[in-house]
């Protein structure tokens, strides 16, 4: 007698972590397999519908039948047929046509495989498309809100992360808001731009519906183009083989990556300012930063950030080697690998976006240490102003310039012994070449940052809230963020 063998409980497999952890639930739900075949079964009831409106002999009782079973799946029946069939499309032909035996002689007429396995992917990527562009205007109008709020606070800007001229906090933000604008900008052009694959047939010549309407080319098109309307869509691909193109997985892909590398720059932005004590994400009351360094407060959510953008950016390269090695009107090599990367794709956005949203929405500025290390720095970002004003006085440019020289290099010398404070400013005040300007006025950071606010505020009138008043004031906030 065998011994009984366990069953196998949710720890005992893996589980994709996307789904498992970093996703959202309604972004996981579009991606299900109950959503998958649903639309398969609604667009078998659409093309059902259309036939018989263009007058094929299909009864309003059948249509009845299929549409009173779009959701009622029988996954184990479909399973088990698959089992035999080795065809997933067969095996839910056959699943669908044993809960309706009455309509079991016309589903699935006249099509092929990729009319319900390529226009699912096309609805799928349309929602989910949409939902990734509404998570993408609340980012942007999270970070609207942040550099509103901090329009006009001078901190030091960087260049090659070394100090450069002075902007402002808000300032800043733009930056990392209108990245977003541009991903938001591509979204609506993949989302206007998405064409149905409709009714081709096998090698996409339409030859089995022309047989099936005796030759007639209009009722051909028209139940093309009456089957994609049902979804909402008012492009069709003019020419296709079997399958649409597969040039445009990879066109969306490379949109989902375009977000990817504004998470991921904004991401790296915010570990760098993290490190200079000026910006800190989100950090919970009894979050735990290091095991070993209970003092630590790690960037993990930014670092988590750029982590799955790395993993999304790398996404298009495999949806571009599938495009480019399509062989003639279809092959399957195609199948495993978008079964992967299309859902894996949205799934990795979506988090990203939850992450993005989320460190905007709580990001903590330190005002007194970003006025801390401005004030290290400002006295030699103001030589220009400090030269031009003792030249003004009636010194020699030249020789102001040596001596702002010499006293620039000895205090950056002592910057660099340890000292904290800047002392530039005292030694051209005690050189009297410099007698006659006002170094403390050249010293108001606030000077110092150009038209930052004036530029935070035109942005924000004429970028930010015409989104505000597209999108509303809702913020999506996505999967509850682990720690």
């Amino acid at each position: 007698m065998s011994t009984p063998q366990p069953t196998a409980s949710a720890h005992q497999t893996y589980d994709n972590p996307l789904a498992e952890r970093y996703a959202s639930r309604a972004m996981l739900e579009l991606w299900s397999p109950q959503r998958k075949f649903s639309t398969w079964r609604r667009l078998w009831v659409a093309l059902a519908e259309v036939q018989r409106e263009l007058g094929l002999a299909i009864s309003e009782a059948q249509i009845r039948a299929m549409s009173a079973h779009v959701e009622t799946i029988d996954f184990a029946a479909a399973q088990a047929y698959e089992t035999t069939l080795r065809h997933d499309v067969m095996a839910h032909v056959h699943a669908f046509g044993d809960q309706v035996p009455e309509a079991r002689p016309i589903i699935h007429l006249g099509a092929t495989s990729c009319y319900v396995t390529d226009n699912t992917d096309l609805i799928l990527m349309r929602d989910a498309l949409g939902m990734i562009r509404a998570q993408v205007a609340g980012v942007i109008l999270t970070l609207g809100d942040f550099a509103r709020r901090w329009r006009d606070l001078p901190c030091l800007g960087y260049t090659h992360f070394q100090p450069a001229q002075p902007l402002t906090v808000g300032k800043r933000a733009t930056l990392w808001a209108y990245d977003l604008v541009h991903d938001l900008a591509e979204l609506d052009h993949r989302i206007e731009t998405l064409a149905f694959l409709g009714v081709k047939g096998t090698t996409g010549t339409q030859n089995s519906f022309l047989a099936l309407f005796n030759g007639d080319h209009d009722k051909v098109r028209e139940l093309d183009r009456r089957v994609a309307a049902r979804f909402g869509f008012e492009r069709l691909q003019p020419v296709s083989g079997q399958t649409y193109t597969r040039k445009l997985d990879a066109r969306v892909l490379e949109t989902l990556a375009g977000i990817a590398e504004s998470g991921h720059r904004f991401g790296c932005d915010i570990r760098l300012l993290a490190h200079e004590r000026e910006l800190r994400e989100p950090f919970e009351s009894r979050q735990i930063g290091s095991s070993a360094m209970a003092y630590k407060r790690n960037p993990m959510r930014a670092e988590r950030l750029c982590s799955l953008a790395r993993y999304l950016r790398a996404l298009p390269a495999a949806a571009s080697e599938t495009a480019a090695t399509q062989w003639l009107e279809r092959t399957l090599d195609d199948s495993a690998i978008r079964r992967i990367i299309l859902p894996q794709g949205f799934l990795a956005a979506d988090a990203c976006l939850s992450l993005h949203h989320n460190i905007a929405a709580g990001l903590e500025v330190n005002p007194a240490v970003v006025a801390r290390n401005l004030q290290r720095e400002l006295p030699f970002m103001a030589t220009e102003a400090i030269l031009m004003a003792g030249v003004t006085a009636g010194g020699d440019r030249q020789e102001l310039h040596e001596k702002i020289r010499v006293h620039s290099l000895a205090a950056a010398d002592r910057l660099d012994q340890g000292e904290r404070d800047n002392d530039l400013l005292e030694r051209l005040a005690n050189d009297p070449a410099f007698a006659q300007v006002d170094l403390v006025a050249t010293l108001d950071p606030r000077r110092a940052v150009g038209r930052s606010p004036q530029q935070v505020d035109e942005f924000l009138e004429t970028v930010v809230e015409p989104l505000r008043a597209r999108f509303g004031d809702q913020r999506p906030t996505g999967r509850t963020i682990e720690v």
